[in-house]
């Protein structure tokens, strides 16, 4: 063969095998590299076991809400997003009753809402009054004392709710800007009534912030009507979605405010002119603020919507039904209701004091391990004393309710009492 025939050959030999050897090379160094190994457990498929979530939250997610979750994923400015979105806050407007504008989802919990609503309320020497009656005012009055806020505090014992004259004493004393107070307390199964509070709020130059996170769909809340400025929830409770988003209202009153800050709100995440934008709150063309949870929105859409299905009057009586038959069927047993006034109590949580001679730990132990049921313990000021029995949404149900009350009892027979 001509020399210049052998020079058009390609030494694909050489080539091939000086590329494949750079491989090998280039994996060996990267070996050498590496200190840490690839983690044993995530070589192995995800296990989750099923369990019935009788407990404070997170409630168990319907099939349904859990197939809107498991969607492909969208572009958080597609159009197709901000449809959603515009859906998220028709949902949260019904469910809240409200027409306020300034109405969306916060990308984060409950707590998150919480935070949100104190950081763009309060402003350095701002004077809040917080009503603490379980955890969730204790949380709030610590954010606001982080904010610099001056910070006083209206006390009740847990298991006691706040009356229009409590309230007024508090106003009257103190003259707060802004009034935290929770619908629905978790920690101490009590529900606050707020007839009357808003327009005794008013009166006196301060907006009312209000806590739902616990009773929003379980229980009669109307954020007009009963003239809350600030209202939030959460997602994973009577909603039925996963954690992770949290619907959040303004009223004007609230939004006056926010327009009249003389320093930006702490955070830019929650800043809550930048999140009306994003959510089409202000009139204005809408630009990106953060990547949104997009797979969260679509379950927390799904959620409103179940809800709007079944509708609220509707979810309400079932939500009073189950826990009237749950009080009762506690009583039959044997056992303590921890919040004494019917009235007082919140129809989504239900406190029961643990049995004497019972561990609290104890019990939940086995209630797990025997009958895949989680029913809490007590949390803040009730830790030790309480079991917090969950019927949210889905699981607010009749046989929820059978199933709970077999479970207790054989707890009473099987499980061992404590020494102490």
């Amino acid at each position: 063969m001509p020399c210049w025939q052998l020079l058009r050959q390609p030494p694909l030999p050489l080539f091939s095998g000086l590329s494949s050897w750079g491989q090998t090379a280039r994996r060996a160094m990267a070996t050498r590299l590496l200190r840490v190994p690839p983690p044993e457990e995530l070589l192995r498929p995800l296990a989750v076991p099923e369990r019935l979530l009788l407990g404070p939250g997170p409630s168990n997610v319907p099939r349904r809400i859990q197939a809107a979750g498991g969607r492909q994923i969208l572009g958080h400015m597609h159009t197709e997003m901000l449809q959603v979105m515009d859906e998220i806050k028709a949902g949260i407007q019904y469910a809240f009753q409200t027409r306020n504008r300034l109405t969306l989802a916060i990308s984060g919990s409950g707590h998150c809402a919480m935070e949100a609503a104190l950081l763009n309320l309060l402003e350095q020497g701002d004077t809040v009054l917080v009503a603490i009656n379980g955890i969730w005012g204790q949380r709030a009055a610590d954010i606001a004392r982080r904010l610099g806020a001056n910070v006083c505090e209206l006390l009740k014992p847990p298991g006691k709710y706040f009356t229009p004259q409590d309230i007024e004493q508090g106003l009257v004393q103190h003259r707060p800007l802004v009034l935290f107070i929770t619908h629905g307390e978790s920690s101490t199964g009590v529900l606050q009534p707020l007839e009357g509070l808003g327009e005794l709020c008013h009166r006196h130059g301060c907006l009312l912030l209000v806590d739902s996170v616990a009773s929003l769909g379980g229980a009669p809340i109307f954020m007009d009507q009963q003239e809350i400025d600030v209202l939030y929830s959460g997602s994973q409770k009577v909603l039925n979605a996963p954690p992770g988003s949290a619907p959040i209202s303004f009223s004007e009153r609230a939004r006056e405010k926010l327009l009249r800050r003389k320093t930006k709100p702490p955070s830019f995440y929650l800043d809550m002119g930048l999140l009306a934008n994003y959510w089409g709150c202000d009139g204005e063309p809408r630009r990106y603020h953060h990547t949104a949870p997009i797979n969260s929105f679509f379950s927390l859409r799904e959620g409103l919507a179940m809800l709007a299905e079944r509708g609220l009057e509707s979810s309400w009586e079932r939500h009073r039904a189950n826990c009237t038959q749950l009080c009762q069927g506690l009583r039959d047993i044997g056992l303590e209701l921890f919040v004494e006034e019917e009235k007082a109590r919140l129809p989504t949580i239900t406190t029961v004091r643990v049995p004497e001679g019972y561990n609290w730990k104890d019990i939940t132990a086995f209630l797990m391990d025997n009958h895949g049921i989680e029913v809490a313990g007590g949390l803040g000021p009730t830790v030790g004393k309480v079991l917090r029995i969950g019927l949210m949404g889905c699981n607010s149900t009749s046989d929820n309710v059978d199933r709970v009350l077999g479970a207790l009892q054989d707890v009473l027979k099987r499980c061992h009492r404590s020494r102490l």
